[in-house]
């Protein structure tokens, strides 16, 4: 799939580029259309290499991530780390009451560490 999604961005690449050097600085002895398909499949050419390359690792490592059925330790002290309580928030002035209540147990925090 990414050699094909690969190929047809390499070729509207090619023919980008080609045909703006033809514009730019003329066909040369071989053609215009010699010289454009040139630029259009070397870009076809590189870009398939690279995207199927890609996808192959992409979905590579998905399939390891679905199949392992937990997160690893780090992982999950980062996550309970970072996850904060869920407020339901239904105006604006709610709103700033719990950014305050937040921002204030932020200093205490930060005040308790430089102690």
């Amino acid at each position: 799939m990414g050699a094909v999604m690969g190929g047809g961005v390499g070729l509207t690449i090619g023919f980008i580029f080609g045909s703006w050097s033809i514009i730019r600085g003329g066909a040369g002895p071989r053609g215009a259309l010699s010289t454009l398909s040139q630029y259009m499949l070397s870009s076809a050419a590189t870009f398939s290499f690279f995207l199927a390359i890609g996808s192959t690792l992409v979905l590579t490592q998905l399939a390891k991530v679905i199949r392992s059925d937990a997160i690893p330790a780090q992982f999950q002290a980062a996550q309970l780390q970072l996850a904060s309580p869920v407020y339901a928030v239904h105006s604006r002035a709610e709103g700033l009451q719990v950014m305050k209540a937040r921002w204030e147990a932020e200093r205490r925090r930060l005040a308790s560490n430089k102690e």
